[in-house]
């Protein structure tokens, strides 16, 4: 059996067997303690993957305590017996700080896009590795997405959008 999951408020579940109410519970645990991480924010991605009792952690995070927290989290689940963390730390950069509060700005001055940075853990994750971007996670629909990419293309210094936004319809 096998679950991946991105942490977001609108979370695409894939599963080949979701039967198991143990096996919903767990993954239910791992996606409440990875969402309540307390440093986690607009600009970290995290995903993970159930295997039986193991976890696997994935993603990208701006600060390496968060990989370290998320780790933890999981390990003390009750039915967890093995964390795999393959998050990755993205590296310090001044210019992809900037990038990242600019795309950040652009898209939530976006009258279409505003409602999803209102949210408490917003539904669009923006990830900066030296200089690329990509988006992730949930819009309502297919024109919200393009405005996000359009929008994120915009940004100067921005070389690059990868847009893995899903629209609900």
């Amino acid at each position: 059996m096998r679950i991946l999951l991105t942490v977001a408020i609108s979370v695409g579940l894939f599963a080949q067997n979701q039967n198991s109410p143990g096996y919903q519970r767990l993954v239910k645990e791992v996606r409440h303690e990875l969402v309540m991480l307390p440093n986690l924010n607009v600009f970290d991605n995290l995903s993970f993957r159930v295997d039986g009792s193991t976890v696997t952690l994935m993603g990208q995070v701006t600060r390496p305590t968060l990989k370290s927290d998320a780790e933890n989290v999981v390990k003390r689940i009750e039915g967890v017996e093995k964390v795999n963390n393959q998050i990755e730390v993205l590296p310090l950069s001044p210019n992809d700080d900037r990038i990242r509060r600019d795309v950040y700005v652009a898209l939530a001055r976006q009258p279409q896009l505003q409602k999803y940075f209102m949210q408490a853990v917003p539904p669009i994750r923006i990830i900066v590795k030296n200089g690329n971007v990509t988006l992730e996670g949930v819009v309502a629909n297919k024109g919200d997405l393009d405005i996000a990419k359009i929008t994120a293309n915009g940004v100067s210094g921005v070389f690059s959008v990868t847009n893995n936004l899903k629209a609900e319809k």
